[in-house]
């Protein structure tokens, strides 16, 4: 039986370790993808959710005028489902709002 170190397997170990130094020093190769990944802009998005608000709103006031003109194509529960919709994301922008108005008071609040 050996008693000691076997230093052969310490060399090589460190050989390569060594290799792996060498190889991380040229820098990473980062995997090319086939598809690019689009950045979300928020200014794009709270625009786009905007434009919806107002297309529902738009909507409902429309439908609704239809419906007062006497138009037989409409009937009352479009009215109100069209007027609720209109009523559920008005609020949610509002929301929006509040959270984005307390958020910039709170960064505005910060100690520099």
């Amino acid at each position: 039986m050996k008693s000691g170190i076997d230093t052969s397997r310490i060399e090589s170990m460190l050989a390569h370790l060594k290799a792996a130094a060498a190889n991380a020093k040229g820098g990473v190769n980062p995997v090319q993808t086939e598809k690019t990944v689009e950045k979300a802009d928020f200014s794009v998005a709270l625009k786009t959710m905007l434009d919806q608000v107002n297309g529902a709103q738009h909507k409902s006031k429309v439908i609704g005028e239809r419906f007062a003109l006497g138009d037989d194509s409409v009937n009352l529960s479009e009215v109100m489902i069209a007027s609720q919709k209109a009523s559920i994301a008005f609020q949610a922008t509002v929301q929006v709002r509040n959270k984005l108005v307390s958020a910039y008071q709170d960064i505005m609040n910060m100690q520099v």
